[in-house]
């Protein structure tokens, strides 16, 4: 299964991130773990600088900005996408 992170000390734009990654995830019809991540520690730990942050599959996708529902629906497909190119081959 698909492990999403959000980095964030819960703001708005944290928050609205989050909505976002599961809207996302809704509208693909996909389950992911979905985990906030709130610990400055863990924060230094990972390098993240700026918030929001999202992390797929430990793969830092945004850093300091709250990405866009069609950008975060292609980060989601990505995967998929690698998976059927192979398969093709």
């Amino acid at each position: 299964m698909m492990k999403i992170e959000v980095f964030g000390p819960g703001c708005y734009r944290c928050q609205t991130t989050l909505r976002t990654v599961e809207h996302a995830l809704n509208e693909l019809n996909m389950e992911a773990e979905v985990i906030h991540i709130d610990d400055l520690r863990e924060f230094a730990q990972r390098g993240v600088m700026f918030t929001p942050a999202v992390f797929i599959d430990g793969a830092l996708k945004a850093s300091g900005r709250v990405p866009k529902l069609e950008e975060v629906k292609h980060w989601l497909l990505e995967p998929q996408k690698r998976n059927t190119e192979q398969s093709e081959r």
